[in-house]
């Protein structure tokens, strides 16, 4: 059993509104994550079609976002316990 999601979806993020759809339909807490700040980069990888649907994002923190993530996930999955 899964009680949640840490995603990185890299360019899909900016791209992909299946993705978006698939998240919202699995009915389970998401975190997006990406390694560089994405709001550095090019214009277009500013806007995420998929935040709306995340409980958070997790950018520019390399790989020490992923344990980011996962403290977010967990507390928001505690907090609804």
């Amino acid at each position: 059993m899964v009680d949640g999601v840490i995603l990185n979806a890299g360019a899909w993020t900016h791209t992909s509104v299946a993705l978006r759809d698939a998240i919202e339909a699995v009915q389970l807490p998401v975190v997006e994550v990406h390694l560089s700040n994405t709001h550095r980069r090019e214009g277009f990888r500013h806007r995420s079609l998929i935040a709306g649907v995340c409980i958070g994002q997790v950018t520019g923190l390399g790989r020490d976002g992923y344990t980011a993530a996962a403290h977010l996930l967990l507390d928001y999955l505690e907090a609804r316990r």
